[in-house]
């Protein structure tokens, strides 16, 4: 089975755990069996592994996710890289490509396309196992999955399918509703439309070049920032006639808000939290090293992380984004393929952050022209190499660096550090990378 996952957006919705690097889908909220967490993306991967551990996962996303990615997943995992954003059909197009030109997969192969965010158990996984091997069939150039609607929602499109059947063709499309015309459309057997479907990679290919200009993968990635931003639904799917649908009835859940999410949380309480008894369908999401108490409250979402802190009616949570679109502040928290960094304090002229890099990793070789830095180690052991120089470090010792000066850090075991940046123009672009010699 070939799978593209499509990992894009920001997640405001979810502010303040998620931002422009850290989008929802790599939170960290849903309990495992060995008591830990693990993030939606975490999740999916398991579940498509756990149905079919020979499938070839590529997940489509911005570069800005990469690093996110690899930490969660590892450096295995395949991944189309977006230059930017040019919405869903440059993206699947690029996929398509990167699959044959740079995976060696054949055109003639299937691959199943869905969102990487979905709440759904390993039916759903079985159900996109079919909806390939359907597609294999070449009855319909594209087939659907529709998922057999539980309310009138407002919030997504219908399929129209032909007939009762459990595979049909496509009657038509239908917009998203108001929520009685939602309630007419499930009364003519509507389903919604998640935006799950399969085809052939040479029929997704055939329509990028009729679109696209360009010759192969690499020369669509260099032309990728030229692109017209379009839906794969405009580009494609609303202009073919030979569709088919599959319907699903199984769990599936949007996550994309905090009071979708919070109906799935395995538990009310994540991070260090405490509610009296007199709350009701409260949950309290906490990552700061502070303890959030709750008293009274009914049908309330509390967050808190580095980026903030919400409070909120849980079905007014719906309606964060205008309001996080109004924020500007400096990411203070992401992950990276070497581990992660969190910002402590932030002063006109300093920056203090907490790093944690993992087990046998590094970062890259660097300097920086307008700031001097100093790593105190606080945790585990390593090495740092400063100006070429290797030293081996372990808790309690201070290496400083000035401005110009070329530096890394590599982690025996697990290294936490608190590196303190000085300078008046502290900026994240003020990174110049170089090959290490060893």
């Amino acid at each position: 089975m070939n799978i593209v996952l499509l990992s894009g957006g920001s997640g405001k919705r979810l502010w303040p755990l998620s931002n422009d690097i850290r989008s929802k889908q790599f939170i960290k909220i849903f309990k495992t069996a060995d008591g830990g967490y693990e993030s939606m993306v975490q999740r999916v991967y398991r579940q498509i592994k756990t149905v079919d551990a020979d499938a070839t996962v590529t997940i489509a996303t911005s570069k800005t996710q990469v690093s996110a990615i690899h930490n969660q997943l590892g450096e295995k995992v395949g991944i189309s890289v977006e230059p930017c954003r040019r919405d869903t059909f440059p993206a699947i197009a690029l996929a398509t490509a990167y699959l044959t030109d740079v995976q060696g997969v054949s055109p003639e192969e299937t691959v199943v396309v869905c969102p990487v965010d979905p709440y759904v158990e390993d039916d759903y996984f079985r159900a996109l196992k079919a909806l390939g091997e359907q597609a294999a069939k070449g009855e319909a150039n594209l087939v659907l999955m529709g998922i057999e609607p539980t309310y009138p929602s407002e919030k997504y499109g219908y399929i129209i399918p032909a007939d009762a059947g459990a595979v049909s063709m496509v009657s038509t499309f239908k917009e998203k509703p108001d929520a009685s015309t939602a309630k007419r459309y499930i009364e003519q057997g509507a389903l919604w439309n998640g935006g799950v479907f399969a085809y052939k990679l040479k029929y997704v290919l055939g329509k990028a070049h009729e679109l696209i200009d360009f010759t192969d993968y690499q020369d669509l990635f260099e032309k990728y920032d030229t692109l017209t931003k379009i839906s794969f639904d405009y580009a494609v799917v609303e202009k073919e006639p030979a569709i088919q649908v599959m319907r699903f009835a199984g769990e599936w859940k949007d996550l994309g808000t905090w009071n979708t999410l919070t109906e799935a949380m395995g538990e009310h309480i994540v991070g260090d939290g405490i509610m009296n008894d007199n709350c009701s369908n409260v949950h309290i999401v906490n990552e700061l090293d502070v303890p959030v108490l709750a008293m009274g409250l009914r049908d309330v979402v509390i967050s808190a992380s580095p980026e903030g802190i919400l409070v909120s009616d849980k079905e007014q949570s719906s309606y964060i984004k205008p309001f996080v679109d109004k924020i500007n502040q400096q990411i203070m928290f992401a992950e990276k393929s070497w581990g992660s960094f969190r910002v402590l304090d932030v002063e006109e002229e300093s920056l203090t952050i907490k790093v944690t890099l993992n087990p046998g990793h590094s970062m890259n070789y660097h300097s920086h022209k307008n700031r001097n830095e100093v790593w105190v180690v606080i945790s585990g052991t390593g090495r740092t190499i400063v100006d070429g120089m290797e030293q081996k470090v372990h808790a309690g010792d201070v290496i400083t660096m000035q401005a110009g000066c070329r530096h890394t850090v590599f982690a025996d075991d697990e290294l936490q550090l608190i590196e303190v940046q000085l300078g008046r123009e502290i900026s994240v672009h003020d990174k110049q990378k170089y090959p290490l010699e060893t």
